[in-house]
């Protein structure tokens, strides 16, 4: 199985926003320009009028007009742009694109959890019925859902869950973003993953074609904070004014008072899992 992955955007703001006053009309054209490499399916969600809202299409957004019209429309506050590169062996597919839904939950990842069977193993009777598609990355989203019911708690169903997946799975990335009613989780976990070099390469008679960072920092996310909130993206976009993420850090920021709060990987219980 060649492994691939995905770019991610999010943001908290104070009011609703286009991801193009986001990214500003070059940025939201370089960063759709990664449909070179990311352009098998994209999605969005945002929150908007009480409810979580999305989008999905297993076309490349960089000849999608429905993408086009919508990154150009302030459909909510808060919300995230997901655009993938389908990991070999994992059809292009409605039920494969992100974002995956639950309710107001919705997930989308940049990364591979393998084996696939085994992160399967993880889930329960009750959420693995509620699968639909093929992917790890859906499976990544139950095994949260179930953690977060488990614990009764946002932060410490996450905590939960990246601990036994860091035990489980130290070599892959758990780069994610989850907006729930009342936060966006933005996952950075991913220290011991190998970046997809070689699949990059392929795609490029000139190494200088590969977007930037991909090769270097593939798995790196950026955030900026302003007077009306917080941004989140995964390298890619050259632009002013963004810092690297900590490593292996995981926030979860309030979509009303945008504090953010570190969610520290939980030791799996014994046994546990």
């Amino acid at each position: 199985m060649v492994v691939r992955m995905c770019r991610l955007l999010g943001y908290v703001r104070d009011q609703p926003v286009s991801v193009e006053e986001l990214l500003g009309p070059d940025g939201l054209a370089d960063f759709t320009a990664l449909t070179k490499v990311h352009g098998d399916g994209w999605g969005m969600a945002w929150r908007a009028d009480g409810g979580t809202h999305t989008l999905r299409s297993p076309d490349s957004a960089a000849r999608d007009d429905t993408y086009a019209d919508a990154v150009r429309r302030p459909l909510g506050a808060a919300g995230f742009v997901h655009l993938r590169w389908a990991t070999g062996g994992l059809e292009v597919a409605p039920q494969n694109t992100h974002p995956f839904v639950d309710g107001d939950v919705a997930f989308a990842h940049n990364g591979h959890v393998s084996p696939i069977d085994d992160l399967e193993s993880l889930l329960t009777p009750a959420s693995r019925a509620r699968l639909a598609g093929d992917t790890d990355s859906e499976r990544y989203f139950r095994f949260l859902l179930q953690c977060v019911e488990e614990e009764g708690d946002l932060r410490n169903g996450v905590g939960q869950a990246l601990g036994v997946l860091t035990e489980r799975f130290p070599q892959s990335s758990l780069n994610a973003l989850m907006l729930t009613p009342t936060h966006l989780v933005a996952i950075h976990v991913n220290s011991r993953a190998t970046s997809p070099q070689k699949g990059l390469r392929e795609l490029f008679d000139d190494e200088q074609d590969v977007p930037p960072r991909h090769l270097s920092e593939y798995f790196t996310m950026d955030y900026r904070t302003g007077e009306h909130g917080i941004d989140v993206i995964s390298s890619g976009l050259v632009q002013e004014g963004w810092t690297p993420v900590g490593e292996d850090r995981a926030v979860m920021i309030d979509l009303g008072t945008r504090e953010v709060v570190d969610i520290p990987p939980v030791a799996p219980r014994t046994g546990g899992g």
